[in-house]
């Protein structure tokens, strides 16, 4: 069994295409073997979700404990199917619409405006005008933050329209 160690000499199980499974099932979950033992539902969450969404994958029980079951690695590791799968499982998890067009933006009273379309439809939302609401995840990658605690990632600022670049930057 392969094994990821820590600076902190923690090691947890590494998960691998070549010791686990991972099959979708009829209700849309997906089940897991590994290590000599069946998930027929587990949990998949980001170590870094913003830095390295696609690395280090810790996989968890769906029961209230969350015990660890192992690590993914990178999930560019396993095959374009078995990654997909478990990219829709790390969907379900976080929910981060993708802003592809800033249609409005207004600042007024310390707060700000904004009406976009995204990869899940036209949302209305509300900032607060402070450095808490916009989070540059890169030169390009910005992370919006609204007043209630929903993200929102513009994964690439010079992909949208100069307008609409400009509505932003009357922000940050």
């Amino acid at each position: 069994m392969n094994t990821l160690e820590t600076a902190a000499n923690i090691t947890t199980r590494e998960i691998t295409p070549e010791n686990a499974v991972f099959r979708e099932t009829d209700g849309g979950f997906v089940s897991l073997s590994f290590g000599g033992e069946s998930y027929d539902r587990f949990r998949a969450s980001r170590c870094f979700p913003f830095t390295a969404p696609d690395e280090y994958i810790s996989i968890r029980k769906a029961d209230e404990k969350a015990e660890e079951i192992g690590m993914i690695r990178r999930l560019s590791d396993f095959p374009p199917d078995v990654a997909a799968l478990l990219k829709k499982q790390l969907d379900l998890h976080y929910f981060t619409p993708v802003i592809t067009k800033i249609l409005s933006a207004r600042d007024e009273y310390g707060y700000g405006y904004f009406h976009v379309q995204t990869n899940q439809g036209e949302l209305r939302f509300i900032t607060r005008m402070d450095s808490s609401a916009f989070i540059f995840l890169s030169d390009k990658r910005v992370l919006v933050v609204d007043i209630d605690g929903n993200r929102f990632e513009i994964p690439d600022m010079t992909a949208l329209g100069r307008q609409e670049q400009r509505k932003l930057e009357l922000f940050f």
